[in-house]
């Protein structure tokens, strides 16, 4: 079993940058691939970033390429995304995930064993 705890969204102008941290508890995560994914309301779940771990694979959404970096400090059991050149439409909540295999590194959903609560971004105009 992994906990996973989001922390810092915040309210950002656009074109400002902000880091995520998700923090992972009770095993470590070095065996799981993780992702970033997205959710504005009224929207579905967005996948975003993925990595296979420190120094692994990483991929990402058309939609944040270049402005998105996923990494990870295994040391830290922690997963960051950080978020540079933010647009208005990068508001939603923020949610980290680790998958145990499957198809993680195509973002889907059902790939994704463990999830956080999420952490809201809001990027002004």
């Amino acid at each position: 079993q992994v906990q996973l705890l989001e922390s810092g969204g915040g309210l950002v102008q656009a074109g400002g940058s902000l880091r995520l941290s998700c923090a992972a508890s009770g095993r470590t995560f070095s065996g799981y691939a993780m992702g970033w994914f997205r959710q504005a309301p009224g929207k579905e779940r967005e996948f975003l970033a993925a990595t296979s771990g420190s120094g692994g694979a990483t991929h990402y959404a058309d939609s944040v390429k270049g402005r998105f970096t996923i990494s990870t400090e295994n040391a830290k059991n922690t997963l960051y995304l950080q978020m540079n050149s933010l647009r208005p439409e990068d508001t939603a909540g923020y949610y980290c995930a680790a998958s145990r295999g499957g198809r993680w590194y195509a973002g889907e959903l059902a790939a994704y064993d463990y999830w956080g609560r999420g952490t809201q971004v809001t990027v002004s105009s």
